[in-house]
Order: structure tokens, then sequence, then C-alpha cells
């Protein structure tokens, strides 16, 4: 899947070998690139869309009768309710629910095992380290565990793709399978990367929440994760516009953090990257630059 100012594209090996490429024309309101509020767009926006594209792609990668199967009284009931809009509906639903558990997993866990263990331990100034060390190793084990799985190491190397495509396509390069190929797989513009500094951002935020009640800093974390979001979005822009000894050390923990969420692709990996990429470039190159 691949973005670009006025476009959205998605490529997809069918099981006969051709490519199945899906184009959309993207439409934004002015106040959805403000700055800090474009970096909540963004996130809400890639949820719903990458639930969508995984959907297609596994539609199409594994051809419909796949997903031909009796309909269910919930699935009667959606269609029933919401029509033609009810793939919508739960496309919604999905990235409600996933943003929900990532909430749960990487913000009420660490801080609610924290304030357990301070039942038993004056923590002090140390709260906000512990809940910090918490939702890092939680992330990292995550993204480590699910990486075993090998349909998401099939799609961690089409991830790994998309990101050597970028970076030919930003190195001035002609877009082809032996130009891309010896790209550098990791991108400082990763949303892997994304979500790390907003986890390390929500350290700092946390520690500037002085109470000890554990209901309570849930509850001023989560309003307070629109602005985390935020910030942390104009970050990796402002590191996507400037490479620098500063830049490069912000975006030194993401791009480690990219040897799990990224594979070496194979050729027909890079194929499908570069068959994305192709519709939704500019015209005018300026208009792709961050």
């Amino acid at each position: 899947m691949m973005r670009g100012p006025k476009k959205m594209a998605m490529a997809v090996r069918q099981p006969d070998g051709e490519m199945y490429i899906e184009t959309k024309e993207l439409t934004t309101h002015s106040w959805q690139k403000w700055p800090l509020v474009r970096g909540v767009c963004s996130f809400v926006d890639s949820l719903v869309t990458g639930y969508h594209c995984l959907m297609k792609s596994a539609e199409v990668s594994m051809g419909e009768e796949a997903f031909e199967q009796e309909e269910s009284k919930f699935d009667k009931w959606i269609n029933d309710t919401f029509g033609e809009k009810a793939g919508n509906f739960v496309m919604a639903l999905a990235a409600v629910a996933g943003g929900a558990l990532a909430l749960v997993l990487f913000l009420v866990i660490p801080t609610a095992m924290t304030g357990l263990l301070g039942r038993f331990v004056e923590l002090g100034l140390w709260r906000a380290l512990i809940e910090g060390v918490l939702k890092i190793v939680m992330l990292v084990g995550y993204m480590a565990l699910v990486s075993r799985m090998k349909d998401i190491q099939r799609m961690f190397a089409y991830h790994g793709a998309e990101h050597k495509t970028i970076a030919c396509y930003e190195a001035g390069l002609e877009l082809t399978v032996e130009n891309v190929r010896p790209c550098s797989r990791f991108h400082p513009r990763c949303g892997t990367s994304f979500l790390l500094i907003v986890v390390l951002l929500s350290i700092l935020v946390g520690a500037l929440i002085t109470s000890t009640n554990t209901l309570l800093r849930i509850v001023l974390k989560l309003l307070l994760l629109p602005v985390v979001m935020g910030v942390g979005y104009e970050i990796i822009k402002f590191c996507g516009r400037h490479d620098n000894a500063l830049t490069r050390a912000v975006s030194a923990p993401g791009l480690w953090l990219q040897h799990i969420t990224t594979n070496e692709p194979d050729d027909s990996m890079i194929e499908c990257a570069i068959a994305a990429v192709l519709p939704v470039l500019p015209e005018d190159p300026d208009e792709g630059k961050w």
C-alpha cells in the first residue's frame, strides 16, 4: 500500500500471478493539515485504511472463494442495517477495536501494573520510569512475538519492499527491481517509528502527572494521548525533512525497531511495491516532500 499527496494505491499479486491494483482519490479538509491535528487524523486514517487493505489483499491473493461462507445472523444484521455502507461500518468497528486493544496493552496495563506495585513499594519519581519501561517491553515483546508468525513475516517483507521502493524514489533513481533491491529497508518516516516515539513521549507526559491514583493517571493519559500523537507526528515529519546528528539520534530507536517489523523482500514483493507507488507519484516532485 502506498499513499501520495492526492492518491492512495494498493497492489496485490493474484493467484494467477497477475497484479491487481486499486487506486483511490484522497480528499482532505484544510483543518486536517493543521499542525498537531494532522497527526491524530493520520493515525485514525491509517487504522481504517490499513484494515481495508489487509482484508482486500487477503481476498484478492487467496481468491474470493476462500471467503465465501454462510452468512451469520450478525452479518445479516449488518447488511440489513447499513446496506452498501456495511463494509465501511465493519472497517470502522475493526479500527476502533484495534485502537482500543492497543490502548489496553500499551497504556492501561503498564499503568495498572505499576499502580499495583506502588501498593507494596514507595515508587516516588520512579513511577513514570517504571511505567515507561513496561510500555517499551510490551511493545517490543509484542512485535517480536507476532514477527515469528509465518504470515506476519511475509507481511513484514512487503513492509520492507515499501521502504526500499520509497528510498529508491527519494534517491532519484528509476523505479526498477534492480535499483530498489539494494536500497535500505529502514526508513525514518515509518509507522513503527511513529509508534515508538509516541510511547517515548508518553513516558515524559507520565512524569508530569504527579497523582499516584492509578485510575486518574489512566484517564489523564487518555485525555493527553491526542496531544502526544500530534507532537509525535510533527517530530517524525521534522526528521523526514532534515538530516543531521539530532534527527538521526531521534530516528535511531525507530530504525532499530524496524529490524523486527521489516524483512528483506523477494523480487515479486518489490514488483508489487513499485506497482503500488507509481499511481500515487505526484507530477511535481515537490508535492511529495514532507
